[in-house]
């Protein structure tokens, strides 16, 4: 584990806030254990092992009836990890992997039966090197043979540049926490209106409502300045937003999130149980085991 990396939370609380019947984490993560999936050696940061018996324990401490696991950069395209968690769960996990271009259709229909429903192209350049846009449209084409979604993940700053190649994409495309906003500026500066815009204009668009702790300036545990942006994604788009843990919440710097906490933040931007239920239970279901 790197020296400044932070482990997950020990001992988190017990949410105030009870989830729906059949909710769904929709964004979280396993790691390792190193000693059987070792991490890859171009990974940019080393995490604590977060195995995937500690993530189904946080599940049900937290209240929820399925996860969908996320592979993490610090696995590469090194699935097996992730595809040893979806086994294990049973129909209780779903997956977003990450492939490369030569991934053949056998290696994608294998996956397909152990749970992956998509793949995640990483634009953050601080986690991975730069791709082509060629190799992702290359994947994109593969996957959508089968039916799966494309996860992408990338900062506020750097949306415009990426929307020519987004409107390329053949897939539903979903945005990992909400395309990391500077909340700072408001939710009527331009750079989130653009990503409202785009997901106004393009109904194949979806967004996780997820990490108030990565996009806060506040702090813990009230993230009271994330709550505009996510509402306003959950109430104009209430059948296309999703919401996860983030668990083990990777790269975390300033503090280590409750996860207890994480899960009464919901309240606040999906208001009524309507919304609660939609975000919850009805968007993920319909997305990953529809």
């Amino acid at each position: 584990m790197d020296a400044d990396f932070l482990p997950f939370h020990p001992n988190p609380s017990k949410p105030a806030f009870v989830p729906p019947a059949g909710a769904v984490d929709a964004h979280c993560h396993v790691f390792g254990p190193a000693d059987t999936f070792p991490y890859a050696p171009e990974r940019k940061y080393t995490p604590c092992d977060a195995p995937k018996e500690k993530l189904f324990e946080l599940r049900d401490f937290l209240g929820f009836d399925r996860n969908v696991i996320v592979q993490a950069t610090c696995h590469g395209k090194d699935n097996r990890a992730l595809v040893d968690a979806l086994k294990a769960a049973g129909d209780k996990a779903r997956g977003i992997a990450s492939v490369g271009m030569d991934i053949s259709m056998d290696e994608l229909k294998e996956m397909d039966e152990a749970g992956v429903r998509g793949v995640r192209f990483n634009f953050v350049k601080r986690l991975v090197d730069s791709t082509p846009k060629e190799v992702f449209l290359t994947i994109a084409d593969k996957i959508a043979q089968l039916g799966w979604h494309i996860v992408v993940y990338f900062e506020a700053q750097d949306l415009e540049e990426l929307l020519p190649f987004l409107k390329q994409l053949p897939t539903t495309i979903v945005v990992d926490h909400m395309g990391r906003p500077d909340v700072t500026k408001g939710v009527d500066h331009p750079d989130f209106r653009r990503f409202v815009d785009l997901m106004a204009d393009n109904t194949n668009v979806w967004s996780k409502v997820s990490c108030p702790e990565r996009l806060s300036v506040e702090g813990p545990h009230a993230y009271s300045d994330v709550i505009p942006f996510a509402r306003t994604l959950v109430e104009t788009f209430p059948d296309r937003v999703l919401w996860g843990t983030d668990w083990p919440h990777p790269n975390m710097k300033s503090h280590m999130p409750d996860d207890g906490k994480l899960v009464d933040f919901i309240p606040h931007i999906a208001v009524t149980a309507e919304a609660q239920q939609k975000l919850l239970v009805d968007n993920p279901m319909r997305l990953y085991w529809g």
